[in-house]
């Protein structure tokens, strides 16, 4: 990332992983998709983005993102091009990713890491679109970049775009990658998977009511490793699926008990402890100035 250009100088925005601390299929909408209910809970973990503006209009990718993914195929790609469209920009930027959240892990990491490009740009183009049309900008990348874009703990229905943003308490998790990547087509499309559940409310959740996760018993009976991955986290609290991936996770309500909990299963699973933000860290770095 070393190669001059006079346009500017590299800053660094952070794209913060997701949990879905519940997702239930309520059924089918008109348009085919599952209509969809879940809490989008911000972590203080993730990938980074260092983005440099360029006086021309070219859009490049610095380096890899995921391991084999096209540059036209990446999102962070697609979202700069997308913005640098719909703003009808004449400056153009280099792109690099610093990747940390695995991916097909359904912790959110190239939606994280587009809606990171969409306000990021947005500030450093002086576009100035909003977050309202930078959200319906993010919809039309994956159903999943708008809750990134608005950047707040949501509870979330249609396919994830439909947001109401809810105050959490203070939580730590401990993830665990399995090391399997789940292809989300594929595991929608199972026979398995109930499409049908009743659709639930914030009173439930917030009742604390379990409300699980539609996709975890697919996911558990499909992937041996999955499976394993709970029967050791069940030793130390109650595992749970995130979103549409492999990823597991336990909560705990201080970092001290999550912490004791990783070193208890730290010779049988690849795991790491993180903070449950209020918010996230993205807005804080926008309204710092980068």
């Amino acid at each position: 990332m070393n190669d001059a250009d006079p346009a500017g100088d590299w800053s660094s925005w952070p794209a913060p992983a997701k949990l879905n601390l519940f997702l239930r299929i309520t059924g089918r909408r008109d348009d085919g998709y599952h209509a969809l209910q879940t809490v989008f809970r911000m972590l203080d973990w993730g990938d980074t983005i260092r983005l440099r503006p360029r006086a021309d209009n070219r859009i490049r990718r610095i380096g890899d993102s995921v391991a084999g993914l096209a540059e036209a195929d990446d999102l962070v790609i697609r979202a700069a091009r997308l913005l640098q469209k719909e703003a009808n920009v004449a400056q153009g930027v280099d792109i690099a990713v610093e990747k940390r959240i695995p991916s097909g892990a359904g912790l959110g990491g190239g939606s994280s890491d587009a809606a990171t490009v969409l306000r990021a740009l947005d500030h450093l183009w002086q576009t100035n679109l909003g977050e309202d049309r930078l959200a319906t900008l993010g919809l039309a990348l994956g159903a999943d970049v708008p809750v990134f874009v608005r950047g707040r703990n949501a509870w979330a229905e249609g396919v994830g775009e439909s947001l109401v943003p809810i105050d959490l308490p203070p939580a730590w998790y401990l993830l665990a990658d399995p090391g399997v990547h789940v292809n989300t087509a594929g595991l929608f499309q199972s026979p398995e998977l109930t499409r049908n559940a009743a659709p639930a409310t914030m009173a439930d959740f917030v009742s604390g009511a379990s409300l699980g996760n539609a996709f975890e018993p697919v996911l558990r009976r499909r992937e041996p490793a999955v499976e394993a991955v709970f029967g050791v986290l069940s030793e130390v609290g109650t595992p749970r699926l995130t979103g549409t991936g492999s990823g597991c996770f336990v909560e705990f309500a201080t970092r001290e008990s999550a912490e004791a909990a990783q070193v208890q299963v730290a010779s049988r699973v690849s795991s790491r402890v993180v903070g449950g933000a209020a918010r996230s860290p993205l807005l804080d770095a926008l309204e710092a100035g980068g």
